[in-house]
C-alpha cells in the first residue's frame, strides 16, 4: 500500500483537471442530493432552445446549481435513462456474481470483521468500536447508489482542460453543474465546438457476458484487496485472506508522513483547509485535495464538504466502495476505464499496441490503475504477485477459468 499508487496522480491532474475523474456519493441518500445544491422545487427546466445554444456556449447554470430535465432533454443530452441499468438490477448483478457467503469467505480479515477484532484485540491502538467497513452490505449499498448516477464531461475540442462537469440524478431527473474550468469560456475557446463524454455508473456488472461480469467484479476486488492488504507470506490462513484490511494510508494516519497532499496547481480551484490532510483513504486510497474537492462537488454541489471533512472517507464503508466503483467506471484519457477493459469494449490504438498494452484482461486494469507497475511478472516481491493471486482466488470461487488471460504486466509500458 504505497502513496504512489493513488489513482489520481498529480501528473494526471495537470494534464486534465477533471475530465476523467470518478465521482462519489457520501452517506446521504441519492434522493437527498438535490437539497444540498438547489431545491428541486425551485429548479427551472431548460428549454430546447437553451440546449441548442449550450452546444456552443456551454451551460447556463452556475456551479452548484441544478435544473430539472424533461425526458426529451435527457435523451438528447444524456443519451436517455436505460432501465436495465437501474439500482435494483445492479444489485442483482452483484449477488449473482458473488453471493455474500462467498464474499465473506474470501475476505475474513477485512477491517472490522469478527476475525479482525479477534486478531487485533490485544494490539496497540486497537479500536473495539471499529465497524465492518468492507461489509457486503456496504458494497451492495454503494452499488445501489452509484447506479443512480450519470456523469458527463463537456470540453472544448482540442482543449481537454477547458471543461464543464455535470452530474445527473437519474431518479429525480436533476442535472447539476459541479465544475467549470476557468478557461472554458475564455476568448480563445469560445469558438471551439463542445464535445461530451457520458458515463452511466449503472452499467457496472451489467455489460458483456455473464463470465465478463464475474471477471469484472473479481478484477475490481482483487485490485482493492491488494491496495488494502495486510497479510504476509506466513499470515494465518495465507496472505490472500487479509485483503481489505486497511482503509487509510498508514504513514498518513500515524503522522509518519505529515504532508498535507495539497497540490499548488489545483489549490485555487480546490483549496485545502487548514489543519486537514488529504492522504490516502478508502479502498482506492484516494488522496490529494483536487480529488477530495471534485468528489465533493459531484456529491453535494459543494466542494467544501470533503475538503473540510476528508476523514469521512475512512468512516463510511459505503462511501469507500462508491469511490472505488466510480473510479473503476470512469475513463482517464488516454486510458480507458477498467470497466471497458473487462467487458471487451476497449480496443488498443496502434500506439498502445506498440507499448505492449494488449490483450484486454486483468493485466491491463493494473496499468489503468497504476502505471508504476509496468513490465512486472509474478515474482517474489512484485505487487503483481499479490494482485494476480487475489484475482485467481476470486475467479476460482466464482467458477470462472482465467488460465488463458494475461494477468501480469510483462512487456507493457504506461499509457
Amino acid at each position: 500500500m504505497s502513496q504512489s499508487n493513488y489513482p489520481f496522480s498529480k501528473k494526471f491532474m495537470i494534464r486534465t483537471i477533471s475530465l476523467t475523474l470518478g465521482a462519489a456519493l457520501l452517506a446521504a441518500p441519492i434522493s437527498a442530493y438535490a437539497a444540498q445544491t438547489k431545491s428541486i422545487t425551485e429548479a427551472v427546466p431548460l428549454t430546447d432552445y437553451e440546449f441548442e445554444s449550450a452546444y456552443h456556449t456551454g451551460s447556463y447554470l452556475d456551479v452548484g446549481e441544478s435544473r430539472l430535465l424533461s425526458d426529451k432533454q435527457i435523451r438528447k443530452q444524456w443519451k436517455g435513462i436505460d432501465k436495465q441499468y437501474s439500482p435494483e438490477r445492479a444489485v442483482e448483478a452483484v449477488k449473482e456474481a458473488l453471493p455474500e457467503a462467498e464474499y465473506e469467505a474470501l475476505f475474513p480479515m477485512r477491517l472490522g470483521s469478527k476475525e479482525w477484532h479477534e486478531f487485533n484485540k490485544d494490539k496497540k491502538n486497537y479500536d473495539p468500536n471499529q465497524v465492518d467497513y468492507y461489509s457486503y452490505e456496504n458494497l451492495i449499498q454503494a452499488v445501489t447508489e452509484v447506479a443512480n448516477i450519470k456523469y458527463k464531461v463537456s470540453y472544448r475540442k482540442g482543449s481537454l482542460t477547458a471543461q464543464e462537469v455535470f452530474r445527473l440524478d437519474k431518479d429525480n431527473k436533476s442535472e447539476t453543474l459541479v465544475s467549470r474550468s476557468s478557461d472554458f469560456n475564455a476568448p480563445e475557446n469560445r469558438r471551439k465546438k463542445i464535445e461530451s463524454q457520458v458515463v452511466d455508473f449503472g452499467t457496472f456488472l451489467k455489460e458483456g457476458s455473464d463470465t465478463d461480469r464475474k471477471r469484472e467484479l473479481a478484477a475490481l476486488l482483487a485490485n482493492l484487496a491488494h491496495e488494502t492488504g495486510g497479510g504476509w507470506d506466513a499470515a494465518p490462513g495465507g496472505p490472500l485472506r487479509w485483503g481489505l484490511y486497511y482503509n487509510e494510508n498508514i504513514a498518513g494516519r500515524t503522522g509518519a508522513n505529515m504532508s498535507t497532499f495539497v497540490d499548488p496547481d489545483s489549490s485555487g480551484l480546490y483549496p485545502g483547509v487548514e489543519g486537514k490532510r488529504y492522504y490516502g483513504r478508502g479502498p482506492i486510497m484516494m488522496s490529494w485535495n483536487f480529488n477530495y474537492g471534485l468528489f465533493s462537488s459531484i456529491i453535494y454541489g459543494d466542494k467544501s464538504v470533503l475538503l473540510k471533512n476528508p476523514e469521512k472517507l475512512a468512516a463510511d464503508g459505503k462511501l469507500g466502495f462508491m469511490t472505488a466503483i466510480l473510479f473503476w467506471m470512469t475513463p482517464q484519457a488516454p486510458k480507458p476505464s477498467a470497466h471497458d477493459v473487462m467487458v471487451g469494449r476497449w480496443e488498443p490504438t496502434k500506439e498502445q499496441e506498440e507499448k505492449g498494452l494488449k490483450p484486454s484482461g486483468f493485466g491491463i486494469t493494473v496499468m489503468v490503475l497504476n502505471g508504476l507497475e509496468a513490465n512486472l511478472g509474478e515474482t517474489d516481491g512484485s505487487p503483481i504477485k499479490r494482485r494476480a493471486g487475489h484475482y485467481r482466488d476470486i475467479t476460482k470461487r466464482m467458477g470462472v477459468d482465467v488460465s488463458a488471460e494475461k494477468i501480469d504486466t510483462l512487456g507493457m509500458k504506461p499509457f
